[in-house]
């Protein structure tokens, strides 16, 4: 490579590392040798050489019930962000639990980790913390201290469904959430909407019932039926689960109540899937992209801070949500002016 670009190989060695400034025109032709040639850096020489590995392991969920396209989407953030700073990732899946965190971190493979789909009292964390690696968390557990994290504040996400339906008159309603499973795990991302709602529907003199969703058509059918068989008087709905959107807007549909005169309904889910039904949804969003830009520049900013004998960099970032009001929601409806829904099993 150095004889194709015409240069010293320590110009070359210089120029890949960045450790020592290079004339513009040298590195440009040191650059246009390498993709030339398709030459890549070898891993293992390069952790040999620098003791970095110069790869960020990210811990990706494997549940059915997850929203896979959010989980890619942050996962490709990840990786792209990771590349700005010269780094690969290697994907790691949550079934190895504790022990392939360990691992991981013991075998210094990886030069830093990102935990995804953190809870509240995550087996994961104990396992970083022990070994000192260079971590980001994309979730809030319960105990954030000594920990860098970064995610959307779900408990404002949900005071904000309450606040808006509130705001339009709604006394009656009810969150259709994720199902069982998620809250019996304590997802952070979960629990912390549910308290969001609860407290703000309290503050506003709400009355409000909360229903786990499995998410599939004959699940909504059952929760949507046990909901308006114990208030009847149900007029707002709140969905944390993308799932049993689509079957809770035809189920209110095929049951006489229209949306929004009827009964109103708000989600927490992305921009595109709010924009995909019709009605178009009032939906509470976050951007899922800047995630995965957060995440990486912690685990980089404490590896530079370790590389330097510095202290660990340490922080929680917490993403305001996004209320875009669409045709979805509107004002309350007189009592006793919507239609009986009959009750489903």
């Amino acid at each position: 490579m150095a004889r194709r670009a015409g240069v010293s190989a320590s110009t070359v060695s210089y120029v890949l590392s960045g450790k020592r400034a290079i004339s513009e025109s040298t590195r440009q032709r040191v650059e246009r040798a390498v993709s030339e040639l398709g030459y890549h850096p070898n891993a293992g020489a390069r952790a040999l050489a620098g003791r970095r590995s110069h790869i960020i392991a990210l811990v990706v969920p494997l549940r059915a019930d997850v929203y896979v396209p959010i989980m890619m989407e942050i996962a490709i953030s990840v990786t792209t962000s990771a590349r700005q700073h010269g780094y690969d990732v290697l994907l790691i899946t949550n079934d190895e639990g504790a022990d392939g965190v360990r691992r991981v971190a013991a075998s210094g493979l990886a030069d830093g980790v990102i935990l995804m789909d953190v809870e509240l009292e995550d087996k994961r964390i104990p396992a970083l913390l022990a070994n000192g690696t260079p971590a980001a968390l994309i979730g809030l557990p319960a105990d954030p201290r000594g920990l860098s994290c970064v995610d959307h504040d779900f408990a404002a996400a949900g005071a904000l469904c309450t606040d808006h339906l509130a705001d339009l008159g709604h006394r009656e309603i009810a969150f259709i959430g994720y199902g069982a499973g998620v809250y019996d795990r304590h997802a952070g991302y979960a629990e912390r909407t549910i308290t969001g709602f609860r407290e703000r529907a309290e503050q506003r003199g709400v009355r409000y019932v909360h229903r786990a969703c499995e998410g599939t058509y004959e699940s909504t059918a059952g929760v949507l039926s046990r909901i308006l068989a114990d208030r009847p008087e149900t007029t707002g709905f709140v969905v944390q689960n993308e799932g049993a959107i689509g079957p809770l807007l035809s189920l209110l549909r095929a049951g006489g109540r229209t949306v929004p005169e009827d009964a109103s309904v708000i989600a927490l889910c992305p921009e595109q899937l709010a924009e995909q039904y019709a009605p178009r949804l009032t939906a509470v969003t976050g951007p899922a992209q800047e995630l995965g830009r957060v995440a990486v520049d912690q685990v980089m900013g404490t590896i530079a801070a370790t590389a330097n004998g510095g202290d660990r960099e340490d922080r929680l970032v917490l993403l305001s949500p996004v209320l875009t009001v669409r045709e979805s929601t509107g004002p309350a409806p007189r009592q006793g002016s919507h239609p009986r829904v009959e009750e489903r099993t």
